[in-house]
């Protein structure tokens, strides 16, 4: 151990009780994961129960989907300012009081109103744990910690499905839907107890600030991205789409302009230009955004290959991607074992395995007819799962490894957003190939299942994405000796 770690583990030593920390973090972000994926399972119960138009359904989706990724960055840098586990408790509470809403709605509008105070909950909460994970652990642990992030995220996207079928076949006492909201209570309530027992007490940075110029300008960029990635497709990509696709440039350049400018007269940042002038945290972000702009579309278009496309029901389909799980699991374990060495190998690795995951069930589709013996995706799906939970812990390891303990909520919240944009971008792009290619095919009556050829042009994407993430770590400068066989 260099004489650096030694003093920086010196620093960390008053965090005995770190790992308890950690599981509460890790519960909490669970529950905020799990409830993405619990709601795509419920929409058809949602809006027969509410009788809810389609757009309607839609805004039950985007509307978290906006508030989150609009307020990751400024409630990050809040996090910094006011003291992480403040705002953190505070996020798990709000998203607490949210769901509850959600699950007591008497009307759709009432549910998407209280949809979008998840998304602000969640952006509470989600930038503080990474955050918190990044100064409460030595750096010889991080790596170990941060692999647990991956596994939650693993888990929260596959068990999601499960337990959202589980609990609408399940229609306890009547309610339907509304139990996929209702159980995040108890959850959140034992997250905020235990939170203010076991995660240590966080001073907040007074003079950080804030920058409501930056705020309102990251706000319209991230605004300007997500909306029409969102809306553009279901409306079958008016020009305003485009327009507001187009005016994120410029928005996105006075946003940095206004960061400088902020700089140069002394005065708070919401996102430091020394983290935009990090040339390593700007790569990283930006390789983090493409790594994951695959996984939620994949999940969307298999979901719907599997019970649209194929009959099955959402707890068939579930069980179906169990594998991918394991491998996140397995993986992550491992991969945490490594701590900080071979960091940029791993994402390569990880990003080849899911590069060939995809070319995997692409070859599995060209066999298909009109019925699925589902046992043949299970061997790549475990690859995938492989791919992402040997990738995900030095992927975040590197992005975060060169920011200073006083950014590291903006940093955290950075990262996220632009991982949250990825993944709006992803949907976007595989929901268009995949619902395109099977509009056209049915009619034109060119295949009589048209199915396994539309989860086939959706799949170019993720193929794309992976490869390029693999050339494009190539760009990132690991820490000193972390890309060396060294002991942790």
């Amino acid at each position: 151990m260099t004489a650096a770690e030694t003093h920086a583990d010196a620093r960390h030593e008053h965090h005995e009780r770190r790992w308890i920390a950690l599981a509460v973090l890790l519960i909490a972000g669970f529950m905020n994961l799990i409830d993405v994926t619990i709601v795509n399972v419920a929409l058809p119960s949602l809006q027969a129960g509410l009788g809810a138009s389609s757009s309607q359904i839609e805004w039950v989706v985007a509307a978290y989907l906006m508030a989150f990724a609009v307020g990751l960055l400024p409630l990050g840098r809040l996090g910094d300012m006011l003291g992480r586990r403040r705002i953190f408790l505070l996020g798990v509470g709000a998203f607490t009081l949210a769901s509850t809403l959600c699950g007591l709605a008497p009307s759709i509008e009432t549910l998407i109103a209280a949809r979008f105070a998840q998304g602000v909950g969640g952006a509470m909460m989600t930038p503080q744990t990474l955050a918190i994970a990044q100064v409460i652990f030595p750096p010889r642990e991080r790596a170990a910690a941060f692999a647990l992030f991956g596994v939650t995220s693993g888990l929260a996207a596959v068990l999601g499905p499960l337990i959202g079928g589980l609990l609408i076949n399940a229609d306890l006492m009547g309610l339907g839907w509304r139990p996929i909201f209702l159980v995040n209570i108890p959850v959140g309530l034992f997250a905020v107890l235990a939170g203010l027992k076991f995660i240590p007490v966080m001073k907040g940075n007074a003079d950080v600030g804030i920058d409501i110029g930056g705020i309102l300008l990251a706000a319209l960029t991230l605004l300007l991205v997500v909306f029409p990635l969102i809306e553009g497709r279901e409306l079958g990509w008016p020009g305003w789409s485009f327009a507001m696709l187009a005016a994120a440039v410029p928005a996105a350049w006075a946003f940095a302009r206004w960061q400088a400018r902020q700089a140069d007269a002394g005065r708070p940042q919401l996102l430091p230009v020394a983290l935009m002038t990090n040339v390593n945290y700007m790569v990283g972000t930006l390789v983090t955004s493409l790594f994951f702009s695959s996984v939620p579309g994949f999940f969307l278009v298999l979901a719907v290959f599997l019970q649209t496309g194929y009959g099955l029901t959402p707890l068939q389909s579930g069980l179906a991607t169990v594998p991918f799980s394991l491998g996140v699991f397995v993986a992550s374990m491992i991969s945490g074992k490594l701590a900080q060495r071979w960091q940029r190998p791993r994402i390569f690795l990880g990003s080849v395995m899911l590069a060939g995951a995809m070319v995997w069930i692409k070859l599995v589709l060209a066999g298909l007819g009109e019925t699925l013996d589902t046992a043949l995706l299970l061997p790549p799906l475990l690859l995938a799962g492989l791919g992402l939970g040997t990738a995900v812990s030095p992927l975040f390891q590197l992005a975060l490894a060169s920011v200073p303990d006083r950014d590291a909520g903006s940093a955290s919240g950075g990262v996220q957003s632009f991982q949250q944009v990825g993944g709006s971008l992803g949907v976007a792009v595989m929901g268009h190939l995949f619902f395109s290619s099977l509009m056209r095919a049915q009619g034109a009556g060119l295949a009589p299942d048209p199915w396994p050829g539309a989860l086939d042009i959706a799949l170019t994407y993720p193929v794309f994405a992976y490869a390029l993430t693999a050339l494009a770590v190539l760009c990132l400068q690991p820490p000193a000796g972390t890309d060396k066989a060294r002991a942790p």
